[in-house]
């Protein structure tokens, strides 16, 4: 072989591989870092189930601190006394998601398979129809769910269904189908009737809850859940919630 090419190859090999170690380093010394759109590192879901008529309020409250919202709704209560008008809903939840909770709202555990697929996919189908967008996540109906539930909703084209499960925490879901929210909304406040002292504990805790998300200082999922029923016609309930929007409005680290 001729001397010269012999060296030419051993040397273009040589700076091959001293490139390759190159990367290689840099790409020890380079962390890779997960952040939510728009470079966030914390992002906060703010989920409510059933479609009653408080919806209104809540939509109205969200959009006036530019916060998103998800809606589970059920497709067969919509028209009824206290529900939302179907012919609203498009208009209503225009910026905000829409998503399934069956069709009436039963325990889909305790239902054969057809009529589990029956509740989830048409509730899908109908909300689709209704809403004028794409539907692809879900609530189970009072949190209740099995194996077999989850398996006929990822087949019904659920990508996630929030359970009532709460972690306390801002962790990413390890199950997207069994998503555990961070806390329901409030806390426990307003479980038992007139037990103020109660309220006035979880009511601190779901405050300190949400100042410790907006504190954390890794990556942050803070998942909120309830029904806008709960606040009803209280004034100060609806103060309540408002406090803690504003709160997460005000932060730049928030994708909402």
């Amino acid at each position: 072989m001729n001397p010269f090419k012999s060296a030419l190859k051993i040397t273009v090999f040589t700076f091959a591989m001293l490139f390759i170690a190159s990367l290689s380093a840099t790409a020890q010394k380079t962390a890779i870092k997960l952040l939510f759109p728009g470079g966030k590192t914390k992002a906060f879901v703010f989920s409510s189930d059933d479609g009653p008529v408080h919806d209104r309020r809540l939509v109205t409250l969200l959009n006036t601190y530019h916060l998103k919202g998800t809606f589970h709704l059920n497709s067969n209560k919509l028209n009824s006394p206290n529900y939302l008008q179907k012919e609203e809903i498009k208009n209503l939840f225009k910026g905000h998601e829409v998503s399934v909770h069956s069709m009436n709202h039963p325990g889909l555990s305790g239902l054969p398979p057809a009529e589990i697929r029956s509740e989830i996919f048409g509730d899908k189908l109908a909300l689709e129809k209704i809403a004028g967008q794409s539907v692809r996540g879900m609530a189970y109906p009072f949190g209740n769910f099995n194996d077999e539930v989850v398996e006929i909703a990822k087949t019904s084209g659920m990508e996630y269904a929030r359970i009532v499960e709460e972690t306390r925490n801002f962790s990413l879901p390890n199950d997207f189908l069994r998503w555990k929210p961070s806390t329901h909304q409030f806390g426990k406040a307003y479980y038992e009737a007139k037990n103020t002292e109660n309220d006035q504990k979880e009511l601190a805790a779901f405050n300190n809850l949400t100042a410790d998300f907006l504190g954390s200082d890794t990556l942050a999922l803070y998942t909120v859940w309830g029904h806008s029923w709960e606040m009803g016609d209280s004034n100060a309930k609806w103060n309540d919630l408002e406090t803690c929007f504003k709160q997460i409005a005000n932060s730049k680290a928030v994708c909402a």
